[in-house]
This record gives structure tokens, C-alpha cells and sequence, in this order.
């Protein structure tokens, strides 16, 4: 009876997560096992294309170019934020959660201002002198990286400053008082501490950048497509629905075994941490 009344209270939300989490994740990888010309023919399909398997890795790289520089540069932001006071934090965590008001494609469409070739920072370039004619930026890596860690570093500022905000400042001059240099008081003392908050940003800004479709679409193109992309284009163009349930599966698989591979790293890092 104990037992029973201890489901209760979580039986709603656990149906809602089996009915709307679960149930759809689990059919859209069975439709990739209902191909009559075998069970793993999507998979061999899919990794015998050389254009496909370019799209898969071009997404893994931009999505781990983003979160490396989202991590660095948040992490930076975030650190000089949790030492501020009172009044001089608040208005810098506004500033830092100020683009998150404003809607992905909006973001987007403002790279495009940035990038293009009369946009500007090409005018700029051009007015200094340091350039003779526009570069080409738009549709390209560069391009889709900057804009995704536009996007992305906010959502890591605000991971990360409640983490630095609860490292004891004690600990921080003890490891001063005894000797250690800030280089060493960092890597030993405030990067253990902060693995936490760093794992879970760095997951966020992963998962978020391999799957993002609006950002790669406006600014990389035909090009520089990205695995969102492909997956909208084999559902909703080509109305290829078991190729878009391989292309979906294989995200949630690399997403997953990417969270895997932090989590390992975040134990190596700091055992406790974790």
C-alpha cells in the first residue's frame, strides 16, 4: 500500500513523458526497421551516401566548434559576472539574457545584416581600408558558427553563474594564502567546482546547435547543410518518412552518445562532481 501511494503523486507526469516523450521517440525508430529491403537497410542507405555522411559530420563539427567557444567565452562572461556586486550583476545578467527575448530567425536574420556582402561589417572593413572588395561570408561555416555561438552563449552564461555564485570565496583565498598562483588556483579549485555547470551548459549548447534547423538554413544554405535541414527537407519536401526517421534516430544516437562522452569527462575531471 505504501508502495502504491508512493507512484501516485509521480503517475501523471510520468504518463505524460511515456505518452508525448516515449511513444513518439519509439515510433519513429520502428519505422526505420519496416523497410522491405532489410532491417538495417535505412542505416546502409544512409552511410553509403558520401553526401550524407558529409552532412552528419559537417553537423558534428559546427556543433562541437559551437559549444568549445560557447563554453570559453561563457565561461569568461560568467566568472566576471558572479564577481561583480549587487547592482553592477543584475543589470550584466540582463544584458547577457537580452537576446534570448528575441525570437532564433529574428537572430538569424540579423547575421544576415552582419555578413552579407553589403552589410556591416563589410562596409566597415571597406571604409577603414582594410579590404579592397566585400568578402563572401554568408553560407558558410564561419558564418553558421558565429551565429550559433551568438545564440547559444547566453544560454551558457546563465548555466554557469549560479555555479560560480556557490563556489565559497574561502576556498578561493585559502588556495591564494597557501601559496598557489591563479593558474593553479583555477584549474585545482574553481574548474572542479565548475564542472558541473559546465556539463550540463556544454550538453545544452551540443544538443541545441546539432539540431537546430532556422540558423543553418538562413546562413549556410545548400552548402553548409546541416542534419536539421536534411531532416525537414526528406519530411516535408520529399515526403521521405522512413529517411527522416533514420536521419531523426541517428541525431537522438549521436546526441546521446555525445552526453555519455561529457559525462565520462566531467568524472575524470572531478570524480565528486558528477
Amino acid at each position: 500500500m505504501k508502495n502504491l501511494r508512493l507512484w501516485t503523486l509521480p503517475a501523471p507526469g510520468l504518463a505524460l513523458v511515456l505518452l508525448f516523450l516515449l511513444l513518439p521517440v519509439g515510433a519513429t525508430l520502428l519505422a526505420t526497421f519496416g523497410d522491405p529491403k532489410g532491417l538495417f537497410a535505412p542505416y546502409i542507405a544512409f552511410f553509403n551516401s558520401a553526401f550524407r555522411r558529409a552532412v552528419l559530420f559537417r553537423t558534428i563539427e559546427i556543433a562541437l566548434v559551437t559549444t568549445v567557444l560557447s563554453v570559453l567565452i561563457g565561461f569568461a562572461a560568467a566568472y566576471v559576472i558572479a564577481q561583480m556586486p549587487g547592482r553592477a550583476k543584475s543589470i550584466l545578467i540582463i544584458a547577457a539574457v537580452f537576446p534570448l527575448l528575441t525570437g532564433v530567425v529574428v537572430r538569424s536574420f540579423a547575421w544576415l545584416i552582419i555578413l552579407g556582402k553589403n552589410g556591416i561589417l563589410n562596409s566597415t572593413l571597406i571604409g577603414l581600408g582594410l579590404i579592397a572588395e566585400p568578402f563572401a561570408m554568408l553560407y558558410t561555416k564561419g558564418a553558421v558558427i558565429a551565429a550559433m555561438v551568438y545564440l547559444f552563449v547566453p544560454l551558457m552564461i546563465l548555466t554557469l553563474v549560479g555555479v560560480l555564485e556557490g563556489i565559497p570565496k574561502d576556498l578561493i583565498e585559502a588556495s591564494t594564502s597557501l601559496g598557489a598562483k591563479p593558474l593553479a588556483t583555477f584549474r585545482q579549485v574553481i574548474l572542479p567546482l565548475a564542472t558541473p555547470g559546465l556539463i550540463v551548459g556544454a550538453v545544452l549548447v551540443f544538443t541545441g546547435s546539432f539540431t537546430s534547423y532556422a540558423t543553418p538554413q538562413l546562413l549556410g544554405g545548400e552548402k553548409q547543410m546541416m542534419m536539421g535541414t536534411f531532416l525537414y527537407q526528406r519530411a516535408m519536401v520529399t515526403f521521405d518518412w522512413t529517411g527522416a526517421s533514420t536521419v531523426a534516430t541517428i541525431m537522438v544516437v549521436v546526441t546521446i552518445a555525445v552526453v555519455l562522452v561529457m559525462t565520462r569527462l566531467a568524472k575524470r575531471l572531478n570524480p565528486m562532481a558528477v
